[in-house]
């Protein structure tokens, strides 16, 4: 699957349906009230009929419910046609660095407020669950700080304020936000917001993410040591530019997981410019999800995507709150 193909094929909202029904109902129509799997037929209206039935319903021979493919999924409710839903998936999933809903919304020809809607809703549905495979072999753990550089009149400002003692100033991450990574050699990262980078925040991440037998990789960092311990662990100390070697015939380096911090920090500097700290965990799962599928072509990772969405609800409410007073 590729732009041309996807042009091609699924050039209208009732061709990408049977396309989203082959997807996500490989085994069969899978009811989303009572879960009959292969149960349900397809309703068509009656020649004679003056009731005409809406593309794309079922209705279950169990509870007798109608339903459409979308039921149930991050695409209900949705007024986005499945093909426009469709070519969005696949410029998110061939894009390795992610694209912003500014140019989804050029490309796609809908509002911006929907462009920003659909990637939220996409980032959702490829959201890891914990425990479901945890990492194990040789894990690299390190963390990393998201967020521009401090503003020269802030900078300037607070060099010259009367009084001020050095423990007042600001240190080069105090207005960051910090991410925390575990990286599998040869193998997925999970990627987590964190408030602060401490050992007791650190750990239950580490315990529901990393099995109990993995080779832990750090710098030389001492907050990772504490949440780590009693696993086996490796460090090198980046302070003496010590950054890879050998023992017995395994390198001791987190080189890996901070090619990843490299993705993903010049996705979000060149892509993306800003990204609220409410939803940054939704970007990171993004960015997690494109590197873990990272040794499968783009049409393969888009069909990935698609078969992730059942099962998943995300409203325009939980993203933007309503303002109290309006």
């Amino acid at each position: 699957m590729n732009l041309n193909s996807i042009a091609n094929l699924y050039s209208d909202p009732d061709a990408a349906r049977l396309f989203f029904e082959k997807q996500c109902w490989p085994d069969g129509v899978v009811c989303p009230f009572c879960g009959l799997v292969g149960e349900a037929y397809r309703l068509k209206a009656k020649p004679d009929s003056k009731s005409p039935v809406r593309a794309g319903v079922w209705k279950c021979k169990g509870c007798r419910k109608q339903f459409t493919v979308t039921k149930g999924t991050i695409f209900e409710d949705s007024h986005i046609p499945l093909n426009t839903w469709l070519m969005a998936i696949h410029l998110l999933c061939a894009s390795k660095k992610g694209m912003s809903a500014h140019q989804l919304h050029r490309m796609l020809g809908v509002t911006y407020k929907s462009a920003w809607f659909m990637v939220h809703r996409l980032r959702y549905a490829v959201t890891q669950e914990p425990m479901a495979a945890m990492l194990s072999g040789v894990v690299e753990m390190d963390e990393t700080y998201i967020g521009g550089k401090r503003r020269a009149s802030k900078r300037k400002t607070q060099a010259t304020k009367i009084g001020a003692r050095e423990k007042d100033y600001l240190g080069p991450v105090a207005d960051k936000k910090a991410v925390f990574s575990m990286l599998q050699r040869n193998g997925d990262v999970r990627s987590h917001h964190v408030q602060r980078v401490t050992a007791a925040n650190l750990r239950p991440i580490i315990s529901l993410n990393v099995e109990a037998g993995a080779r832990i990789m750090t710098d030389s960092g001492t907050v990772l040591h504490g949440a780590i311990h009693p696993r086996k662990h490796d460090q090198v100390n980046h302070r003496s530019e010590e950054y890879g070697r050998y023992e017995r015939g395994i390198c001791i380096s987190t080189n890996t997981v901070e090619g990843f911090f490299s993705l993903l920090k010049r996705g979000i500097t060149g892509i993306y410019h800003h990204v609220g700290s409410q939803h940054l965990h939704r970007y990171l799962s993004e960015f997690d999800f494109r590197y873990n599928t990272r040794k499968i072509t783009d049409g393969e990772r888009s069909v990935m995507m698609l078969r992730k969405a059942p099962g998943k609800r995300l409203m325009y409410r939980q993203l933007v709150p309503a303002r109290s007073g309006a």
